[in-house]
């Protein structure tokens, strides 16, 4: 966008505003359409995936998305933060490699992936209570090795949350499908990726851009570098202008002073 067309930051208020509170619609098309539902357990004062959704979805209740999760075609992963994805969304973020674990912990691992595959829906309870564990200091607190293990074997991509019962995950295998992982692919996932965010947050002042891309490297790991040259051509991938003093972005295809981003005061 040329200096001429650059919206003033009332303009680009009215846009945020506009295209972030769009007119109530189903639950499916609310998360369809917003690429991430962030998630938090809090309650102060409610969890941030109802508080998402509530002034998006129409007549939705607290608790309305896990109660509905088993049917949708959504999943619970780490994008950015924590929270849900439309299920497509994961050929883009697996596979995401090794844990970090020694080899003693990778062994741990394959024993619970087995047990997962032979059991099928299982709670954590059911692993500590196959296997002794015991417990590791992780983050200044002692947590259960089974507990951690099925997290991170998630996290991998390697279980998925089937639902969650008064808040307790539910875990099973999930298969993904064999991928080109060549160089140009991968510049295209994380190309992607990088769109997701800036649709989602848009406008974006360039350091809200840069701290969200280093969020989202650590949810991608293994495309941190794909991820970087993606945010190093912000500037030929999205439309931006200087407002204020403040480098802004948002989306190729929308103009933050159209008519459709007017705003009833």
């Amino acid at each position: 966008m040329s200096l001429f067309n650059a919206p003033s930051l009332g303009q680009l208020r009215r846009y945020a505003i506009a295209r972030s509170l769009f007119k109530p619609t189903s639950l499916t098309r609310a998360v369809a359409r917003l690429g991430f539902v962030q998630a938090d357990p809090m309650r102060a004062p409610a969890r941030a995936q109802d508080l998402i959704l509530a002034h998006r979805v129409k007549d939705y209740r607290a608790g309305e998305l896990e109660r509905r999760y088993p049917r949708l075609a959504i999943e619970e992963v780490f994008f950015v933060n924590y929270g849900f994805v439309p299920r497509e969304t994961l050929a883009l973020l697996h596979p995401r490699g090794a844990h970090g674990w020694d080899a003693r912990m990778e062994a741990h691992a394959q024993d619970v992936l087995d047990f997962v595959r032979q059991h099928g829906r299982t709670y954590a309870k059911d692993v500590q209570a196959h296997f002794d564990h015991g417990r590791i200091r992780r983050w200044g607190a002692d947590l259960n090795v089974s507990n951690h293990l099925l997290e991170g074997l998630h996290h991998r991509g390697l279980l998925r949350v089937a639902r969650r019962e008064g808040g307790t995950r539910v875990y099973e295998m999930v298969e993904h499908p064999s991928r080109n992982d060549s160089a140009e692919i991968r510049r295209a996932r994380a190309g992607q990726l990088l769109d997701m965010v800036v649709r989602l947050y848009a406008p974006l002042p360039a350091a809200s851009l840069g701290y969200l891309c280093t969020l989202l490297r650590n949810g991608v790991p293994h495309l941190a570098i794909e991820v970087r040259q993606a945010q190093e051509n912000a500037k030929s991938r999205y439309a931006h202008a200087q407002v204020d003093g403040l480098l802004w972005f948002w989306p190729q295809d929308e103009n933050p002073i159209s008519a459709r981003h007017q705003v009833d005061d």
